[in-house]
Parts: structure tokens; sequence; C-alpha cells
């Protein structure tokens, strides 16, 4: 099996505080996302795996890729096509030894030593931040600007997402600085109409560096 492509600058995660994870996929799907994640910190796991099998369902009619937030258990359960660890979660050689060499095994960086490592133990992309402040996650860091990721990106060669606090108006500094995609939660899932909001931001996002 042939490990899937990360080839999209726009990446949606859920945040059940601002809108059911289910719906809020389909109305992504519906506005041209195509790499979600499925994020719920405080669902049990029955629950997460009942969200998990219907975004499946929905990411495979619109051939999007899935994936599944710290929990690699329910990411092969439900047939994700990865899972996204933080720095405390499974490490990544044990949960690539679990998931085999065709799963996405994404990981969040903060420095530039964290990165590294996550690379060189076998990560296929990083989620770089807390960009900016951001409330979704409240134990978020102290944001670390376009310019640590600027030395990240420069320091790898896995796809590099920027992610917190990113709106459609701060996205730009993020891409000129050289990041391979987006990842956003409130600016798009609490957004009036997510499908709209998705469509605006990958319009923008489509657009070379310079000129986002």
């Amino acid at each position: 099996m042939t490990k899937p492509r990360l080839s999209t600058p726009l990446y949606v995660i859920t945040e059940p505080a601002l809108r059911d994870p289910v719906e809020s996929v389909r109305l992504v799907l519906e506005g041209g996302a195509r790499l979600v994640q499925l994020r719920a910190k405080h669902a049990t796991a029955r629950e997460l795996a009942q969200m998990g099998q219907a975004i499946r369902a929905l990411t495979r009619r619109y051939g999007a890729l899935f994936i599944v937030n710290d929990r690699l258990d329910i990411a092969l359960a439900v047939e994700a096509d990865g899972v996204h660890l933080g720095q405390d979660d499974l490490p990544v050689p044990l949960a690539r030894k679990l998931a085999g060499e065709a799963f996405i095994i994404g990981v969040s960086a903060e420095t530039l030593e964290e990165a590294q490592r996550a690379e060189a133990e076998g990560a296929d992309y990083l989620g770089v931040g807390p960009m900016f402040a951001t409330t979704t996650k409240p134990d978020a860091g102290t944001p670390i600007g376009p310019e640590r990721l600027r030395a990240i990106k420069q320091a790898v060669s896995i796809p590099v997402y920027g992610i917190g606090g990113i709106t459609s108006q701060n996205a730009p500094l993020v891409m000129q600085a050289g990041a391979d995609g987006v990842c956003v939660i409130s600016a798009i899932i609490g957004a009036p109409d997510p499908t709209e909001a998705t469509r605006q931001l990958l319009s923008m996002l489509a657009k070379p560096p310079n000129q986002v």
C-alpha cells in the first residue's frame, strides 16, 4: 500500500466546543478541504470511534485524507489515513511499528530540536506552533511567530504546517515564512458558514506565497 501524499495547503481540525465534529467535516469537505483531523479532547473512546467512523465515510466520499489526533488505537480502528501525535504521546517509532509504513504520522513541534527529532524518528509532517495566540488550545505555549517556523522549515525536509491562532488575516505570514500549509480550527469551524470560509481560505492559499 502506498502512503497518501500531503498535497494540500489547508488542514482543518475539528473543535467540538464550536461545532459538531462530523457536521464540521461535512461542511468543510463541501468547501473543498481535503485534509481533516478529528480532535475532540474530552470525548470518550466510544464517542471518538463513532465520530471517526462517520468522518471516515465522508472523507472517502470526497477523496480526502483523514487524521485522528493523539489516539493511534482509534485511528487504526476506524481506518483513518494517519494520526497526529503530541510531544507527550506515543513515540513515533512505536506508532510506526504498530501502524506500518503506509500510515501518515504527524508530530507537533515547537522548537527546532523537536522538529529535527520528529523527522529523524520517521514523522511524515510537522504541525509547528503555536504561531499566534490561540484560545482553542488552553495549554498551548508562547507564540513562536513566523521566523521560528522559517528556521524549522529550512532544517527539515518533511512538510511543515503552521498551527495556532491562524486566520485569513495572518495565514499569509505563515505561508511567506515557508510553510507548506496551515492548520485552521476556529477561523473555519467557528465561522457562520464553514463551507464558504473554507473556499475563501483555499482561494487565498492557492496564490504564490508572496502574493497571498
